[in-house]
C-alpha cells in the first residue's frame, strides 16, 4: 500500500487523532483526565450501537433510518412503565422491549422491502408515530428512578479482582495487555495463513507499525480508566455488538450481501440473491439495535422522558458518514463507525468543556459531516 492510498485509507482515524490533541491543548489537558474518558463511552455508547446498526442500512445503498430516536424514546417508555409503575420484574421487562423493537423492524422492513415505500418516507414516518405513541404512554411525564438491578446491567463497573484499591484498578489494564497479545497473536496467525494459501499479504513493516500503534492507543486507554474506575460494564456491551456486527460484515454471507446490493442492486438480483429479504434484514436490525441502545440510555440517565432519543439519527448517520461509509452505499466498515463515533464524542466532550454554545457545536458538527460526506464523494469520482 503507497503512502497516498494508505492517507486515503486512515484519513478519519488520522482526523481524529488530530481532534483529540487539539482538544487536548484547548482544554488544557481536561480532555484526556480519566474520568472524561470514561465519560466519553458512558455518554457516546448509544451512538455506538446505533451507527453499527445504521451501517447496514446505509451499505444497502445510502439509505437511513430516522425513526430510531422515536424507537428509543417509544421502547424505554414501556420499559420504564413496566419496571416503575407496575413493579413487573426487570428481565420480563427486557423482553417485551426487545419484542417491540423487532415488531417495529417487522413493520418497516415489510414497508421498504416488500411494499416498496421508499426507505426516508418509511421511518420518517415512524419517527413522527413511535415518538408520539411514547409521549402518549409517558403523558409528558419523566418516569424514575430505574430499579437498581436494571441499572446495573449497563451503568456499573467491572470489580478489581486483583484488589488494586481505588487509585488504580489493577484487572482493568491487565485486560488491555490480555487484548494486545491475542491482537498481535492473531495477527499473526492471520498472516501466516494467508501466506499459505499464496494470497497477498501487506509488508511486514507496516504491519509491525500498525500493531505497535494500536496496541499503545489500547494500553493508554485502559490506564486511564484504571485511574478511575475501572471497566465500565457499558464498554464491555458495545465492544461484543461491534465484535459481532464486524464478523457478521466482514465474514459471513449474509454480510457481504449488504455490500453487494449497495454496490449493484441490479447485478445483485440477478445472481439470485433476494435482495428484499437484504433490505428487511437491514431495517429489523436496525430497530433491534434501538431497543437495545433504549435500555443503555434508561440506565445512564436512570429514567425514561418524552424527549429521550431527540437526534440520536443525526448522531447514528453522522458517525457512519464521518467514519467512511459512502454516500452511496456498498463501502463501509464497524471499525469505521466506531472511528466516526469517536470523533463525534471527541467533538461534543471537548466544545462541552470548553464552554462553546450549543449552537456553534451543531455548527462544527454539521461542517465536520459535510467534510466528511465531501470527501467521499471526491474520491469516488478519483477512483
Amino acid at each position: 500500500m503507497n503512502a497516498k492510498k494508505a492517507l486515503t485509507k486512515y484519513a478519519m482515524t488520522i482526523a481524529t487523532v488530530i481532534v483529540i490533541i487539539f482538544f487536548t491543548f484547548a482544554t488544557g489537558g481536561k480532555l484526556i483526565l480519566p474520568q472524561n474518558v470514561n465519560n466519553l463511552i458512558a455518554q457516546n455508547a448509544y451512538v455506538f450501537i446505533l451507527a453499527t446498526g445504521m451501517l447496514l442500512c446505509i451499505l444497502t445503498g445510502g439509505n437511513i433510518d430516522l425513526s430510531v430516536g422515536s424507537i428509543l424514546c417509544l421502547v424505554g417508555a414501556v420499559g420504564a412503565v413496566m419496571m416503575v409503575n407496575f413493579k413487573l420484574p426487570i428481565f420480563l421487562a427486557i423482553i417485551v422491549m426487545i419484542i417491540i423493537g423487532l415488531i417495529i423492524g417487522t413493520l418497516q422492513g415489510t414497508y421498504i422491502a416488500y411494499i416498496g415505500v421508499p426507505p426516508f418516507i418509511a421511518t420518517l414516518a415512524g419517527m413522527f408515530a413511535w415518538r408520539g405513541l411514547a409521549n402518549q404512554i409517558l403523558q409528558g411525564l419523566t418516569i424514575s428512578p430505574m430499579p437498581d438491578n436494571f441499572a446495573n446491567l449497563f451503568n456499573s463497573y467491572v470489580p478489581d479482582i486483583f484488589g488494586g484499591g481505588e487509585g488504580f484498578n489493577i484487572t482493568c489494564f491487565v485486560v488491555g495487555v490480555i487484548i494486545c497479545v491475542v491482537y498481535v497473536i492473531y495477527t499473526f496467525l492471520s498472516r501466516k495463513t494467508k501466506e499459505s494459501k499464496g494470497y497477498e499479504v501487506e509488508a511486514l513493516t507496516p504491519t509491525l507499525i500498525k500493531m505497535v500503534i494500536i496496541c499503545a492507543v489500547v494500553l493508554w486507554f485502559m490506564w486511564k480508566l484504571a485511574q478511575y474506575k475501572g471497566i465500565p460494564v457499558i464498554l464491555i456491551w458495545v465492544a461484543v455488538i461491534v465484535a459481532i456486527y464486524t464478523y457478521i460484515t466482514e465474514k459471513t454471507t449474509t454480510g457481504r450481501y449488504f455490500y453487494a446490493v449497495g454496490g449493484n442492486r441490479a447485478a445483485t438480483e440477478m445472481s439470485g440473491i433476494n435482495t428484499k429479504k437484504v433490505y428487511f434484514i437491514a431495517y429489523l436490525n436496525m430497530a433491534f439495535l434501538s431497543a437495545v441502545a433504549a435500555m443503555v440510555t434508561m440506565a445512564r440517565l436512570n429514567s425514561a422522558n418524552p424527549t429521550a432519543g431527540t437526534n440520536y439519527e443525526m448522531d447514528a448517520i453522522g458517525s457512519c458518514f464521518i467514519g467512511g461509509a459512502s454516500a452511496y452505499g456498498g463501502t463501509g466498515s464497524t471499525l469505521g463507525v466506531v472511528v466516526g463515533a469517536v470523533l463525534m464524542g471527541v467533538l461534543n466532550l471537548g466544545m462541552s468543556i470548553m464552554g462553546v454554545d450549543m449552537n456553534w457545536q451543531k455548527v462544527v458538527k454539521g461542517t465536520v459531516l459535510l467534510v466528511a460526506v465531501i470527501f467521499d464523494v471526491v474520491s469516488k469520482k478519483k477512483s
